[in-house]
């Protein structure tokens, strides 16, 4: 059977095919010729994949996401912190960095702050002399926080396929999320010390606080969802139908910016964007369950832990596998088919899911900045109006900072696990 998977992937990943449909072709065709099973199972296991009441809260996200997209949120986000640290050299990339988590704890998506921030920001700092290379590295970089930062949608697709606290789990990326958030900052504030790069207008306090004034309703979003979900009022799925008519009516009633005109267009890009989502965790969870029903996990835990007895070797090889895969393919689409099957082998190890989730979380980071399957990057070039090339360019230093981090997060467990341990175990 394990020849028949690795052949049609193979086969179907070169001729093109969708990772979803891939998915249930090569779950269809090792059932139809090792098996005995009847090939009804296969619909029956898509509809049950996608029959739980966690997974409404994916399309309630990224709908909240379209409509601030489309709306004042992001803008009024952006004049706050520029009114705080814009003035000083560096000022107005730090101010993108700053505005990109802001918002990625309100959308939980990476493109989506792309768009948002980077619509708004891209061009401000090209005219305030910035080079067009950093300019797009740092707002496109600064973009994928949106699946670090809780709320995070692939993180609720991990929590999925692994059985594990979708609370947890957000609350394990707050810590590494602000480590990168941090690390992004140092490194702007370097490169603007070396190259001189020109001081904003220094803000009066009245400026300041008219900022705080106009922005009070979007900065309140992410206390309201997060705190929300830590302190138990609501669930994640809950919190993302939160998210939703909070946006609304923020933006219909007190912003006014997006019209109800404006909901068709937000409603149809959500709709696309999480229909393609379920649809492929439909074909991982079927997979899956192929898998785990030929004890392919527990055969290939014991092959693993006969070969490598340490658990950081074993982390190791994860994030070099992931990092490959994500040259290649949807990254996201592989830690749905990889982490269950690393599920045991996990387990023999002691390592914690929850700090593998993150570490997984953070390598889809870098699979939507690598070329040629980087989503932010395409999500960039359009916005921009830059080749892949430039914008290619442009991110490889983040890169290099994403790196360090990545192995700070893997060999420091208690960066990603110290929050849920002391609030929610």
């Amino acid at each position: 059977m394990m020849w028949t998977i690795v052949l049609g992937f193979s086969t179907l990943m070169l001729l093109g095919m969708p990772v979803g449909v891939m998915l249930i072709v090569v779950t269809t065709a090792a059932l139809w010729l090792h098996t005995a099973t009847p090939l009804q199972v296969v619909p029956e296991q898509l509809f049950n994949s996608l029959d739980k009441f966690v997974l409404l809260a994916i399309p309630f996200f990224i709908l909240a996401g379209a409509i601030m997209t489309r709306g004042a949120i992001a803008r009024r986000l952006i004049a706050f912190v520029k009114s705080l640290v814009g003035w000083f050299p560096g000022g107005l990339a730090v101010a993108g960095v700053l505005a990109c988590i802001f918002f990625a704890a309100i959308s939980g998506s990476g493109p989506a702050t792309v768009v948002a921030i980077g619509s708004i920001m891209y061009p401000a700092l090209v005219e305030a002399g910035y080079p067009k290379r950093f300019s797009v590295g740092v707002i496109t970089t600064a973009g994928s926080l949106g699946i670090i930062i809780p709320p995070s949608i692939p993180m609720i697709l991990y929590c999925l396929v692994m059985n594990t606290s979708v609370a947890e789990m957000f609350m394990a990326g707050v810590v590494p999320g602000l480590m990168i958030g941090a690390a992004l900052v140092a490194y702007t504030l370097l490169q603007a010390g070396r190259h001189g790069w020109r001081l904003g207008e220094r803000p009066s306090l009245a400026r300041i606080a008219t900022t705080a004034r106009e922005g009070f309703w979007a900065i309140l979003l992410p206390v309201i969802v997060l705190g929300g979900i830590y302190t138990g009022v609501f669930t994640p799925t809950e919190a993302a139908a939160v998210s939703v008519g909070y946006a609304l009516f923020v933006e219909l009633f007190i912003y006014r910016e997006c019209t109800v005109r404006d909901l068709p267009d937000a409603c149809r890009s959500a709709a696309v964007l999480s229909s393609c989502l379920l649809f492929l965790l439909a074909g991982a969870m079927t997979f899956n369950w192929l898998l785990t029903s030929e004890q392919v996990p527990n055969r290939l835990a014991d092959w693993i832990m006969g070969h490598i007895h340490s658990p950081w070797l074993f982390l190791l090889m994860v994030n070099l596998l992931l990092l490959v895969l994500g040259c290649f393919m949807d990254t996201v689409s592989a830690v749905l088919v990889l982490a269950p099957l690393f599920a045991n082998t996990l387990q023999g190890y002691g390592i914690d899911l929850v700090h593998f989730g993150v570490v997984m979380v953070l390598n889809i980071e870098f699979g939507m900045l690598t070329p040629p399957f980087g989503l932010n990057l395409f999500v960039s070039m359009g916005m921009t109006g830059e080749n892949m090339g430039t914008v290619g360019k442009g991110v490889m230093p983040f890169l290099a900072i994403l790196l360090a981090c990545l192995l700070l997060v893997t060999y420091v467990p208690e960066l990603s696990l110290f929050l849920p341990r002391t609030f929610l175990r």
